[in-house]
């Protein structure tokens, strides 16, 4: 018998709003069928894992030979106050780095520009210069420890600081492994840390990635992000379809640059969101595994099946989180974690249940690291590759989202490709009508969201148990680090690797990489190397949408 549950604008006004019924279709749209059978899972062999076309995984003894990386998203206030979280969370259990910048980091701008003030530390590390990395790392090996940085505009630059970290601490940087996002595309589109128009923007990251190539050859030099896209608003499928559509103008980037396609397609690594319907998720990254070695092949003849294998890390929450009843998001990311192993993820970061709201705290940090180990160790989802592989619904599902996914990038080949649709606002658009969408199917209480439009009580009150506070002294101690920093510096040396910056830019298709460390090792900032590049190539003008 359905009983009918007040939310708590409907207990108000003393009206009860009907109890939700299950929606027939995934998120993306596709609508499911009450059951699968056989013949609806096709006739195609989906193979082996470690096999093409790699839809059930990339190796063939999927986590039992090799773990995925536990990386919590992670950093806020000084170098110093992170460089502590690091080791707690080291300490936890976590197996890998993920380094969060604050916003002028992220837009190259230093913390005594006007512009950053208020937002020095805010939602990650204020990350300004190479003594600031120096504190960040101090005391952790980087030559047994993976660090990701979720950076973009800036992405060379803080790679070009890694380096020299790792130059400092007397290590090769043959030794380095991790990731620096370095997806710019993406970020015209979802996030808008942009800086440098589209042109220069993705020759910087071809110059990352071929420096890359070279000196650091274990460093994923660029992980193409879905994710932002995902919770700016886009489905799932349309957050793979995008993704690989901007892999490919990679790909075509760097071989206009001379680079080695297959030799590129080997550190190439993918970025995504997870969110709740683990069926569709599962479905979206065995399809994307399956579909990406044939564009490789379709579009730049790459058939080594060790350029194709289709890697990829995610984020479990983001925007599927709630302020609403925070607990409810220790379910929520225990279902995504387990549709991020299920689905093959190679590195899995887990959203504190505060998230929502706040810079997570001790015990939220923790308590997310700890889903990760009880689906790993406790849960079984984990010992068997592809573990709902085989599944009719499964089996039907990965094929109808490797159709939709292919659908999608056509659309982007027909509009005259990526940097086109993004030069000319066209991507934007789609994904703010798709977000728009989402809010109204939230708000009318068609798309159910537990705690925040169905199942809460009139007159119920979130309860916060713990509280993070933000050390009120942030600003003060980066400005003045900042400004002894500039005081004690040789001048004469920062202007020279700036000058030396600026040529190798004015100069077509020079790489830029190794002036960038130099200007690290002088302690130049992050500020003054971009105003040098923005000298050299302007700014990136947002188009005009109607």
């Amino acid at each position: 018998m359905n009983q009918t549950v007040p939310t708590a604008d409907t207990a108000k006004a003393g009206t009860r709003r009907p109890e939700p019924r299950i929606d027939p279709s995934t998120p993306s749209g596709i609508e499911a069928p009450v059951v699968a059978t056989p013949e609806m899972a096709g006739a195609a062999d989906p193979g082996l894992p470690g096999e093409a076309p790699f839809t059930r995984g990339i190796f063939p003894d999927g986590f039992r030979g090799r773990p995925w990386t536990i990386r919590q998203y992670s950093g806020f206030g000084t170098a110093e106050d992170t460089n502590e979280r690091y080791r707690f969370l080291l300490e936890a259990g976590q197996t890998g780095l993920s380094v969060a910048l604050d916003l002028p980091t992220q837009c190259g701008l230093d913390p005594d520009d006007p512009m950053a003030r208020s937002e020095i530390g805010k939602v990650g590390v204020s990350l300004s210069n190479l003594a600031e990395a120096e504190i960040l790392f101090d005391g952790l090996d980087l030559s047994k420890l993976s660090t990701s940085f979720t950076i973009n505009g800036t992405a060379a630059i803080l790679y070009a600081m890694y380096c020299a970290v790792a130059d400092k601490k007397g290590l090769p940087r043959s030794v380095l492994t991790g990731t620096i996002q370095n997806d710019i595309l993406k970020e015209f589109v979802a996030r808008g840390t942009w800086i440098f128009p589209v042109g220069p923007s993705m020759r910087l990251v071809a110059d990352s990635i071929l420096f890359a190539n070279e000196q650091s050859p274990r460093f994923n030099p660029i992980s193409i992000a879905g994710a932002h896209v995902r919770d700016a608003g886009a489905t799932a499928l349309e957050e793979v379809g995008y993704t690989l559509a901007n892999g490919l103008a990679y790909v075509a980037e760097l071989l206009r640059r001379g680079g080695d396609a297959t030799k590129f397609a080997k550190r190439l690594s993918f970025f995504f969101y997870v969110h709740m319907d683990l069926f569709e998720e599962v479905a979206k990254f065995r399809a994307a595994r399956r579909l990406w070695p044939k564009l490789l092949e379709e579009r730049f003849g790459i058939t080594d099946p060790s350029a194709q294998k289709f890697r990829f890390g995610v984020v479990c929450g983001g925007s599927s989180l709630t302020a609403a009843q925070p607990m409810n998001n220790i379910v929520r990311v225990s279902v995504e974690t387990l549709a991020a192993v299920m689905g093959g993820a190679q590195s899995i970061f887990t959203c504190a249940f505060d998230e929502a709201f706040q810079i997570p705290t001790e015990t939220a940090a923790e308590i997310a690291v700890r889903t990760q180990q009880i689906v790993a160790f406790e849960s079984g989802a984990a010992r068997s590759v592809d573990p709902l592989g085989g599944s009719y619904y499964v089996e039907w599902l990965t094929d109808r989202s490797e159709e939709e996914i292919r659908r999608i990038i056509g659309e982007i080949d027909d509009y005259g490709g990526v940097e086109k649709a993004v030069e000319e606002g066209y991507l934007q658009m789609r994904v703010a009508r798709r977000a728009r969408e989402r809010k109204q199917l939230i708000d009318s209480g068609e798309r159910v969201v537990v705690g925040q439009n169905h199942f809460r009580r009139a007159g119920q009150k979130d309860e916060i148990t713990e509280i993070f506070q933000i050390d009120r002294t942030v600003s003060e101690r980066v400005l003045e680090k900042l400004a002894r920093l500039k005081a004690e510096r040789d001048d004469g040396t920062v202007r020279a690797t700036l000058d030396a910056l600026r040529a190798a830019a004015m100069t077509k298709d020079e790489n830029v990489m190794p002036c960038l460390v130099d200007c690290c090792h002088a302690y130049a900032t992050v500020g003054e190397m971009v105003a040098t590049l923005k000298g050299c190539w302007g700014e990136f003008q947002e188009p005009i949408r109607l």
